[in-house]
């Protein structure tokens, strides 16, 4: 974690994934759904290889995340077959939870879309949000 005017920077991780074909809509583009999709594996790809804590490891501690709040801007359509990376990182802690940017890049580089989600960590056992243990917080704060 890098301090500039008192506010953090986080690292930003990237993960390669391809368009399947059932991601296709009737336009013969990625259907708007489809980027909920790739936002979340490249979630889940990032926390177990990039920062060490995998989903399941916060399951065993009785832990999970809840989206509450979602912002996709889409800029430019990916296409059947299309490479492209997920970018994604902490923008800021919170309590409960953290927000999450992302960039989505088409395979010439372009972006595609972008913005950013707000997740709470959630107790399993009560359903409701509970503040982020120190050791997470560690993990997390690269």
């Amino acid at each position: 974690m890098t301090e500039k005017n008192d506010n953090p920077v986080f690292a930003r991780f990237v993960t390669e994934m391809r368009v399947r074909p059932d991601d296709i809509d009737l336009y013969s583009h990625v259907h708007s759904s489809r980027y909920l999709d790739y936002i979340l594996a490249a979630r889940f790809d990032q926390m177990e290889r990039c920062y060490k804590m995998s989903m399941q490891e916060f399951a065993a501690m009785g832990l999970g995340w809840f989206q509450r709040a979602l912002t996709i801007n889409y800029k430019r359509p990916l296409e059947i077959a299309e490479k492209f990376t997920v970018e994604t990182g902490i923008e800021r802690f919170l309590k409960d939870g953290v927000i999450v940017s992302f960039k989505i890049f088409k395979e010439n580089g372009k972006l595609s879309a972008d913005g950013e989600g707000n997740y709470a960590l959630i107790d399993m056992k009560t359903r409701r949000a509970t503040a982020i243990p120190e050791e997470i917080l560690k993990k997390y704060s690269i």
